[in-house]
């Protein structure tokens, strides 16, 4: 939903004690991502790619 760089993916695994190149990170996509997307795409809902919202509310101190 929010672009993310691979340089922002390494500063977040930096920041809880993973130290790893941006790079290594592109590597790691290339290799796996086919695998993960034809394991992961039997259990996704399907979708036209399409929804709406009929109502929207936003809540503040309870009103």
């Amino acid at each position: 939903m929010f672009p993310v760089s691979y340089r922002d993916l390494e500063l977040m695994l930096e920041d809880r004690g993973v130290n790893v190149d941006h790079t290594t990170i592109y590597r790691w996509i290339q290799a796996y991502a086919a695998e993960l997307e034809k394991r992961f795409r039997p259990h996704l809902r399907l979708s036209n790619g399409s929804w709406r919202v009929d109502e929207t509310y936003i809540m503040v101190k309870g009103r």
